[in-house]
């Protein structure tokens, strides 16, 4: 798999000249990069999901680690694979794809964070160091020898962190639209203002996701900022995204944290093999940070989804389970 290189042309006065649909930053204009050919059936969506026929109450599980009790589910037998959500998240982020690394003969685990999903809030101070930390010693508590470490939007920045650290256990690094490139040069105080705002807001938002699942304007409304294509998403799983939406306790720390944090001279030290997959179309995490990420570390796979907002995994799972089992090197399962 190789990924597409970002193009752009400046004009005579140094701007960047913008190609269809590109994504606008202050003071410059940077153009997405072009999809990535898909090499095998591409839906969008999944319309008979084998998550939904899972008694997932059989695979949770709760552990304690540096005093924060950690919900996570687990699923199958084998080399682990670690699922971390993003922000706003909680493991049902990845509903669409346990069942498939399980069935691929994968261990496959998926946490909430603290102050995420059912995990509450830490007793410690919300940083990405620190939940970088927390699944360093979530995987040493579960005495995970080795670990291929999945991570999206937030939980990409997180596993990135990880990475950072070098422990010997991680096999390979999955980045799936992360934050931490854009992020970097974010003024804290406008976007915490407008985390609070969102966080005010949640149980109105709730409400109107819930209630408007089966009313096509306001399902469209709920979920277009997220999902390319909301209508195309079955509305089960649109649910499992809004029940632990941006109230979460941990919502507005977290922002606090990953906003103004710079780690960009570092990634070029990340020595695991690493897949970046991102959305075309994604409107939280630009499909220009993908590049970001793939200019600073090392010998990088890059996959653009096209068509696909900012959660590939859900919304293009039969293509993200392939494409990721592929780089694991598993035999496909039938």
């Amino acid at each position: 798999m190789s990924g597409p290189t970002a193009t752009a042309n400046a004009s005579e006065d140094g701007a960047i000249e913008l190609g269809p649909r590109a994504v606008t930053y202050p003071y410059r204009r940077i153009e997405r990069p072009v999809a990535t050919p898909s090499d095998g059936p591409d839906p969008y969506g999944n319309p008979s999901p084998e998550w939904l026929s899972v008694d997932w109450s059989k695979h949770q599980r709760w552990i304690e680690v540096d005093g924060a009790p950690v919900n996570y589910v687990e699923i199958g037998a084998g080399a682990p694979v670690v699922f971390i959500h993003g922000l706003g998240g909680c493991w049902q982020t990845w509903l669409e794809n346990l069942p498939h690394f399980a069935a691929a003969g994968r261990r496959a685990i998926a946490m909430d964070l603290p102050g995420f999903g059912h995990s509450p809030m830490p007793e410690w101070e919300i940083t990405m160091p620190a939940y970088a930390r927390l699944v360093e010693r979530f995987c040493e508590a579960l005495s995970l020898q080795s670990a291929t470490i999945v991570g999206n939007s937030m939980g990409g920045f997180v596993a990135a962190e990880v990475a950072l650290d070098e422990p010997r256990w991680i096999d390979r690094l999955v980045l799936v639209s992360a934050a931490g490139i854009s992020h970097a040069t974010m003024r804290r105080e406008p976007v915490l203002a407008g985390a609070r705002m969102l966080a005010a807001f949640n149980p109105i938002a709730l409400h109107m996701s819930t209630r408007g699942l089966r009313r096509p304007g306001i399902r469209q409304l709920s979920f277009s900022g997220v999902f390319r294509h909301p209508q195309r998403i079955r509305r089960e799983l649109l649910y499992e995204f809004s029940a632990s939406a941006i109230g979460t306790d941990g919502f507005v720390p977290a922002i606090a944290s990953l906003t103004g944090y710079d780690f960009l001279d570092r990634l070029p030290s990340i020595a695991a093999p690493t897949l970046l997959i991102w959305g075309r179309d994604d409107l939280v995490v630009p499909a220009s940070d993908a590049v970001g990420y793939s200019d600073r570390i090392p010998g990088c796979e890059l996959q653009i989804f096209a068509e696909t907002g900012h959660v590939p995994m859900a919304e293009r799972p039969m293509r993200f389970n392939r494409v990721v089992s592929e780089f694991l090197g598993d035999e496909l399962p039938t």
